[in-house]
């Protein structure tokens, strides 16, 4: 992959994770309930992270982003199952959740959709990766969710 589009899909990816990052501190800032705060603390702090080491990713290639490696998780389509809530200072911790976990599942669909419709198999691979790092995302907040929705299974 050439170096500019290389460099172009890093900072779009850096981009979203700001978006996300501040997204998710308004909604930790209206927050009422302490366990959303945190919830929404946490995830703004994950987002820096990604943004950091998708910043790293840009001093070096594609092939040696180590960033960009991910296993799969496995997806148990749970997100696919709910609605998105709507934002409200009293939302309760497990429509947080959901909300979050909607959010990740868009962003993976987002970059599975620019890997179906790219141009060459490197940019295919770079978007399959954010992917799976949005992925990756969603499969712990769908566990997360999986455990306050239902407590009465466990």
């Amino acid at each position: 992959m050439k170096t500019l589009m290389y460099e172009r899909i890093l900072d779009y990816a850096i981009i979203c994770e700001i978006e996300a990052n501040e997204y998710y501190l308004a909604i930790a800032e209206k927050a009422k309930d302490a366990s959303v705060k945190q919830l929404f603390t946490e995830l703004a702090a994950d987002e820096l992270s990604h943004k950091k080491s998708l910043e790293a990713c840009l001093e070096t290639t594609a092939k040696q982003c180590d960033m960009l490696l991910f296993a799969k998780p496995v997806d148990y389509k749970i997100s696919e199952t709910v609605e998105k809530p709507e934002i409200s200072a009293d939302m309760k911790f497990v429509d947080a959740v959901a909300l979050a976990m909607k959010n990740e599942q868009e962003s993976m669909d987002m970059y599975n959709a620019m890997a179906a419709s790219s141009h060459g198999p490197e940019q295919k691979q770079m978007f399959e990766a954010l992917a799976t790092m949005e992925g990756v995302h969603k499969a712990r907040l769908e566990d997360i969710y999986n455990n306050s929705a239902y407590p009465e299974v466990w």
